[in-house]
C-alpha cells in the first residue's frame, strides 16, 4: 500500500520574476506607481526643492520612452539630460512654472486644467517593462558569469571538458564490533535451518546451532520429533550448503534435542555459550532463525522477564514440556524454534522455544502447521539448562530429570502446587522412601515456595525443579491445615521420558 500523498498541482511560475527596485537608504518606500521627490528629481545646483518652485515638487514623469510633445516650461538644464521633460499640456500641473510657491501663484496649485478633451491616464506599464527587461539582462549576465567561472581551471585556463562536478566518494562503512550487524554476521555461519520429514511425508522446518566441532547441533525436541523414527533430517547452512543429519537424543520434558551431521564439514565454528543465570531484565537480545521457513532471519529485542513458567507441547503427543523461561520481545515465530537467543556480545543465553500468540495457544513451532505469529511474547530455554541436557544426550542418548518424588495437581493458577491424593496409574502420590517422603511431605500439602521462588501452580513447580540437577538441596515452603512450614529436600532423579 502506497504511503504517498497526492498533492495539489502548483501553478507554474513566470520564467523571469520581476526584480523590485530598492529605495535609496534612508528613503521611505514609495507606494506602487508613485515616486518620491528624491527619486524624480535629484537635487541640482540652482533648483528649488520647495513646492511651487521651478521644476518643483510634484511634477509627474511621463512613463514613456517617446520624446515630449512640447519643450519644458523651465529654463535650460545643467546638461542635456536634465531636467526631465514636462508632461503634455493636457495634464494638470501641480507645481511647475517659475512663479511663487503660494497658492494661486503663476503656474501654481490654483492653475486650472487646460480645456479640451482629456485623454485617459496611462498606467506605468513602460516602467514595469523596463524593470522586467533589467531583470532579464541581469539574469543573462549572471548566467554568463557563472558559466565563465565554472569553465575556468584554477590556473585561469579555460577547460573544454564537462562542467559537471562529481560527488565525493562515501567513506567506507565500518561497523562497531558490538553492533547487531557485526554480531549477526559472525553468528549466522553457525546457525542452520533444520528440515524434518516423517516417513508419511509430514514435517516442517526449525532452527538449530552448532554445539561443537564434531558436528553436534542443539535444537528443540518438537523440531525433530516428526523425523525421530525413521524420517529424513537435513541441516542447511547460511551459505546454502545442505547436509544430512540424524537424531542423537531427545528430551520431551525439557524440549531439547541433539542432532549430528552425518558428514560434517571441516572448520565448524560452535557458538559461544553465555551464562543465563547472569542475564538481567532489559539486556539486549538477538534472535536468529527461520520463521515460516525464511532462513537466516535476524530480529532484536530485550529480556522482558526471567523465570517465566511455560508449558508447551510438541504437537505429536499428549506430553508437555516445562521450562522456567527467559522472556523476550524479539520477534519469534514458527520456524524460530531451536535457534539461538544471543546477548549483545553474541554469546548464546537461551534457545528459542515457544511463543504466546494473540489467539491463545503456544509453542514456537517447527513451521509445520498454521500458527499465529509473534506478538512480542517469546520464550527461550535458559542456555545453562539446555547445556546440561545436551551433555546428557550426547553422553547417554537419554535425559535425566531431577524429581521430588511427589505428584502434584497440574491445574493452572492458585495459591500453590497441591500434592495430589493419588499418583500416576493409581499409585501413591508421594513415592515411598523418595525425596518428598523423607522430608515429611504428604498428600494435600500445598507447596508455596521453591527456595525463594513463589509457586502458584504445578507447572510452575516442575519448571523450577527442572532448572536444577539431581542431588541439589532445595528449601520447600508449604502449608498444611493453614500452618506454614519449611523443609529441605534433596532432589532425586528419573532417567528417560518413559514414566
Amino acid at each position: 500500500m502506497s504511503t504517498e500523498n497526492e498533492g495539489t498541482a502548483v501553478p507554474s511560475a513566470p520564467s523571469v520574476p520581476p526584480v523590485p527596485v530598492a529605495a535609496p537608504e534612508g528613503t521611505p518606500a514609495s507606494a506602487p506607481g508613485e515616486f518620491s521627490h528624491d527619486q524624480r528629481y535629484p537635487e541640482q545646483p540652482g533648483r528649488s526643492s520647495e513646492p511651487g518652485g521651478a521644476g518643483g515638487f510634484g511634477a509627474p514623469v511621463q512613463a514613456s520612452s517617446q520624446p515630449p510633445s512640447q519643450p519644458p516650461s523651465v529654463g535650460s538644464a545643467p546638461d542635456a539630460g536634465w531636467p526631465p521633460p514636462s508632461p503634455p499640456s493636457v495634464q494638470p500641473h501641480y507645481g511647475g512654472g517659475g512663479g511663487s510657491g503660494d497658492i494661486g501663484g503663476g503656474g501654481g496649485w490654483g492653475e486650472p486644467p487646460a480645456s479640451g478633451p482629456q485623454p485617459s491616464r496611462k498606467r506605468p506599464g513602460g516602467l514595469i517593462a523596463a524593470v522586467l527587461a533589467a531583470a532579464l539582462v541581469a539574469g543573462v549576465v549572471g548566467g554568463g558569469v557563472g558559466y565563465w567561472a565554472a569553465d575556468r581551471n584554477s590556473d585561469g585556463s579555460v577547460s573544454g571538458g564537462s562542467t559537471t562536478v562529481s560527488a565525493a566518494d562515501a567513506p567506507a562503512l565500518k561497523r562497531e564490533a558490538g553492533s547487531t550487524a557485526a554480531v549477526a554476521g559472525k553468528a549466522l555461519p553457525s546457525v542452520v535451518t533444520i528440515t524434518a520429514q516423517a516417513q508419511g511425508g509430514d514435517g516442517g522446518t526449525g532452527t538449530g546451532f552448532i554445539y561443537d566441532k564434531q558436528g553436534h547441533i542443539l535444537t528443540n525436541n518438537h523440531v525433530v520429533a516428526s523425523a525421530a523414527d525413521g524420517g529424513d533430517l537435513t541441516a542447511t547452512f547460511s551459505n546454502g550448503k545442505e547436509y544430512a543429519a540424524e537424531v542423537v537424543g531427545r528430551a520431551e520434558g525439557y524440549d531439547v534435542a541433539v542432532v549430528k551431521l552425518k558428514d560434517p564439514p571441516a572448520g565448524l565454528k560452535p557458538l559461544a555459550l553465555g551464562n543465563s543465570d547472569q542475564v538481567a531484565v532489559g539486556d539486549s537480545t538477538i534472535a536468529i532463525g527461520a520463521p515460516f521457513g525464511l532462513s537466516n532471519t535476524v530480529t532484536t529485542g530485550i529480556i522482558s522477564a526471567k523465570n517465566r513458567p511455560v508449558a508447551s507441547g510438541d504437537g505429536s503427543s499428549d506430553k508437555n514440556s516445562y521450562m522456567s523461561a527467559l522472556q523476550t520481545d524479539a520477534s519469534i515465530n514458527p520456524g524460530n524454534s531451536g535457534g539461538p537467543l544471543l546477548d549483545a556480545r553474541g554469546a548464546v543465553i537461551g534457545m528459542n522455544s515457544a511463543i504466546q500468540p494473540s489467539g491463545g495457544g503456544g509453542g514456537g513451532g517447527g513451521g509445520g502447521g498454521t500458527q499465529a505469529g509473534s506478538v512480542g511474547l517469546g520464550f527461550a530455554i535458559p542456555i545453562n539448562q539446555a547445556k546440561n541436557v545436551a551433555e546428557q544426550l550426547i553422553k547417554t542418548g537419554q535425559p535425566v530429570y531431577p524429581v521430588i518424588g511427589a505428584t502434584v495437581s497440574m491445574s493452572d493458577g492458585g495459591d500453590g502446587a497441591t500434592i495430589s491424593g493419588d499418583g500416576a496409574g493409581g499409585g501413591a502420590a508421594v513415592t515411598p522412601d523418595g525425596p518428598a517422603a523423607k522430608a515429611g511431605l504428604k498428600s494435600g500439602d500445598v507447596i508455596t515456595k521453591f527456595n525463594d521462588v513463589p509457586i502458584d501452580s504445578g507447572p510452575t513447580l516442575i519448571s523450577e525443579i527442572w532448572t536444577h540437577k539431581p542431588g541439589d538441596k532445595i528449601k520447600i515452603t508449604y502449608t498444611r491445615d493453614g500452618k506454614e512450614s519449611q523443609v529441605e529436600v534433596t532432589l532425586g532423579e528419573r532417567k528417560g521420558d518413559t514414566q
